[in-house]
């Protein structure tokens, strides 16, 4: 170790002050690599702990990462939370365990605490608010939704009604930033809402974004087609459904995405009631029929004359009776009663909006793939009319009057500008190996820098040359140099010797490049 730090020494006198610059240069460089490779591999790979974080649940989260002493990062401008990989579900079990994130509202947990001596209406209100929490919180687990505020409003639960059109209704707000939601997400938290609600109707939800859209309008179901928009919508409706109809039929035939279909449909939007009442003379009905019989009969005694005062009133004593004579009438009397009805029938037909009056629709197909020889065989004739009539029989199409049926259905066979769905699947394949690749340079990037610049000081170290100094001889008297019968220019050990006695500093240097050169001392 001493020979080379002595060695290193004398080698650092022998370079010149350029030399010694790009050097110190190199070797701060090198140092600083890696000491920032080392840095870099104790850095902790953080991952995220949980984002679109409120500002209070946000100052929540980092107020317990502090006093745990946990290292984190903030990002997303403060609504997001990373921390180390290998505490991140442990984190999360502890932090849930203390309620929290919590949300921007209040949930279900209002309940937790005593609600002893709170009135009923205080309970409805809190009841009211942890359900509009507990819904919020699930709107904002849907992709694309940063935050969300929902709002019910329910009819007051009285006793007597004074107006029983008056339903329960609802509103949402959802902050989507700069992105837009489809609509089978609107649609989603419109039923989500709905069918937590007693007797709210997805209807009755409306959907508005941050940039003041109405997300809900479009989607409202109308059944009497009333309007323009849930008339267009109606129709592109039906027409989507014919058109995926027949192209997922072609798929199978053709391959997929080989074919390109479009339904145009005619729409009956009118809503009409129809009541036909015909009646039929020949068809009497007995509606009613009332029979009456009567039989009275009558008995009647005829009383004897006698004699006026008290003799006609008392009693024979002879304990006989005179006979008093006697006439009888019988009457009889009989109704009857028969109503008929004419035979009478009535249709009542209603129709309502949304009858498909026709359908006409355009094919487009690829042509046949190129076969091995790169020829592209194209279709005849009879296989374009065979693919035309499947389509035909997959609408259901009927010939109106004064028409055929090819006149419904146009069927052509077009080179598409589009490429491949093999090549599609290839590109979006390429394009998802960026990221593995950018995380792979990161890695190992500064490792990759560190030998770089390793090379690159190993290159200037080794193509710098030694300054060659000129070697001093010492002036001998001509007789000594005669008796020992050398010329003046040849090197004797004494000479070197004292040189070296002289000058040790420059001995070295100059014997080495004088011997590279291909000299020989004299001895």
């Amino acid at each position: 170790m001493k020979n080379f730090a002595q060695s290193f020494m004398d080698l650092w006198k022998q370079l010149g002050l350029n030399q010694r610059v790009s050097l110190i240069v190199a070797f701060i460089a090198v140092v600083g690599g890696l000491t920032g490779l080392s840095v870099w591999s104790h850095r902790p790979d953080y991952q995220l702990l949980y984002g679109h974080l409120g500002d209070k649940d946000a100052a929540a989260i980092i107020s317990y990462l502090e006093t745990q002493s946990i290292p984190h990062q903030i990002t997303a401008g403060g609504t997001a939370v990373e921390v180390p990989s290998n505490q991140v579900y442990k984190l999360r079990m502890d932090l849930a365990g203390k309620g929290l994130p919590g949300g921007d509202g209040v949930g279900f947990e209002i309940f937790d605490k005593g609600q002893f001596g709170l009135s009923d209406f205080v309970q409805r209100t809190n009841y009211m608010r942890a359900l509009q929490g507990e819904l919020a919180r699930t709107i904002t687990q849907l992709q694309g939704v940063r935050g969300a505020r929902v709002m019910i409003v329910q009819p007051e639960n009285r006793l007597l009604l004074t107006d029983q059109t008056i339903k329960p209704t609802a509103s949402v707000f959802v902050d989507i930033g700069g992105s837009r939601l489809d609509p089978d997400q609107v649609n989603a938290i419109r039923h989500l809402v709905a069918n937590a609600v007693q007797g709210l109707q997805p209807d009755e939800v409306a959907v508005v974004d941050n940039h003041g859209r109405t997300l809900s309008e479009e989607l409202r179901q109308d059944p009497s087609l009333g309007t323009a928009s849930s008339q267009m919508r109606y129709r592109q409706q039906v027409e989507d459904y014919f058109a995926k109809k027949v192209e997922s039929m072609l798929s199978q035939v053709i391959g997929p995405g080989n074919a390109v279909v479009r339904v145009s449909a005619d729409i009956d939007t009118q809503s009409t009631n129809v009541t036909d009442e015909k009646y039929d003379p020949n068809g009497q009905v007995a509606r009613t029929q009332t029979s009456t019989d009567e039989t009275t009969k009558t008995t009647e005694s005829k009383t004897a004359g006698g004699n006026v005062g008290v003799t006609a009133n008392v009693p024979d004593k002879t304990g006989t009776s005179t006979p008093r004579p006697t006439s009888e009438s019988n009457m009889g009397k009989k109704n009857s009663s028969i109503t008929y009805e004419i035979g009478r029938t009535v249709t009542t037909t209603t129709r309502t909006p949304g009858t498909i009056v026709g359908l006409t629709a355009s094919v487009f197909i690829a042509p046949n793939p190129a076969g091995k020889d790169g020829v592209v065989p194209k279709r005849s004739e009879a296989d374009l009319k065979n693919l035309k009539m499947m389509v035909i029989d997959a609408l259901g199409l009927k010939a109106p009057a004064g028409q055929s049926l090819d006149s419904l259905v146009t069927l052509e066979e077009m080179t598409f500008a589009t490429p491949p769905a093999v090549e599609q699947i290839q590109a979006m394949q390429a394009q998802s190996k960026w990221p593995l690749w950018l995380e792979a340079a990161s890695k190992w990037g500064a490792v990759a820098g560190a030998l770089v610049m390793l090379v690159i000081f190993w290159r200037l170290l080794s193509s710098q040359k030694a300054e060659v100094i000129p070697l001093e001889l010492l002036a001998l008297p001509e007789e000594k140099a005669a008796a020992n019968g050398a010329s003046s220019a040849a090197i004797t050990p004494e000479m070197v010797n004292e040189l070296i006695r002289q000058k040790p500093g420059e001995v070295s240097t100059t014997l080495r490049g004088w011997v590279a050169a291909g000299n020989t001392p004299n001895t």
